[in-house]
């Protein structure tokens, strides 16, 4: 296969009129640069450049092969304008993906604003609450809750994730107020499902005291939306991300239970993207405008 390097090589030889002035724009030895047009000549198999102790005169071969160098010469320098506006100026296509209760609840509101504030970028939402493929999947950025493990991926902390107990006016009017975790036996309790496994053990903390309470209900879910939604429709007390019911507790529609004592954290929520040397600027500002505006 032909060398673009050898191609661009005799370019600047013919441009630069001599061997050794093609050498020193190059900035290598005259033999390096003797060495790749011999090796161009060879792989073609025709003489490109007559050469004289006065001057270098191109063979008919030679005319035809420099118009498709300088062709390459010209994309070569057209691809470095182009790297260069993408690091310079934030613009290209952005992928991101997202779980879909953050995306519809947080991320979706902000999109508009980047996008005025940088209007040469395009983004593509993916909306999904299961794992993507960064790589596979040509993501450039995803919102994830969880403690990464994945070395060859970055992560950077937008939020941490505390959770909360919450439980509807109208059934803590039907079934009375909880005021230790223990009177929970006496509640019906909303719980989460992962496969076959239910999360039913809830421990709280007050000061350096620890309870674990052995949740139980008749209502058991797979998704903390559907959740939520139980339990705005009074059917019970639930744990769940705060970040998920941060309206309904604002607006009243669901009430944080047991306020003096604290659940356990979930995995924090994280702008991840692909590993990557040069990472496109594009990505940098994403990230960037995401941990300054999302949850704050």
């Amino acid at each position: 296969m032909l060398s673009p390097q050898h191609l661009a090589t005799f370019s600047a030889i013919v441009s630069a009129g001599s061997i050794s002035k093609a050498a020193t724009r190059l900035g290598c030895g005259k033999s390096v640069v003797s060495r790749q047009l011999a090796k161009l000549e060879a792989d073609l198999g025709a003489r490109l450049i007559q050469r004289t102790t006065r001057r270098l005169t191109l063979t008919e071969v030679g005319e035809a092969v420099l118009l498709e160098a300088q062709q390459i010469d010209r994309s070569l320098a057209n691809v470095e304008q182009i790297s260069g506006q993408f690091q310079q100026e934030v613009r290209g296509r952005l992928r991101v993906a997202c779980p879909r209760p953050l995306g519809q609840r947080y991320l979706v509101p902000l999109l508009t604003a980047f996008t005025q504030q940088h209007p040469l970028v395009e983004i593509t939402l993916v909306v999904e609450d299961r794992l993507t493929d960064l790589v596979a999947e040509q993501i450039d950025v995803a919102i994830r809750v969880a403690h990464m493990e994945d070395s060859t991926l970055v992560a950077r902390k937008l939020a941490p994730n505390p959770r909360v107990l919450v439980a509807a006016p109208a059934y803590l009017a039907r079934a009375g107020t909880p005021r230790t975790p223990a009177d929970l036996a006496q509640h019906n309790c909303l719980l989460y499902i992962s496969g076959t496994t239910v999360r039913d053990e809830w421990t709280f903390r007050k000061g350096t005291a620890t309870t674990l309470i052995r949740a139980t209900g008749n209502i058991r879910m797979n998704d903390g939306m559907a959740l939520a939604a139980s339990a705005c429709a009074g059917a019970g007390i639930t744990v769940l991300d705060r970040l998920l019911v941060e309206p309904e507790l604002a607006s009243g529609v669901l009430v944080e239970l047991l306020p003096d004592y604290r659940l356990a954290a979930g995995p924090p929520v994280c702008a991840v993207y692909p590993a990557r040397k040069w990472l496109p600027l594009k990505t940098k500002t994403f990230v960037a405008f995401l941990q300054e505006r999302l949850f704050n």
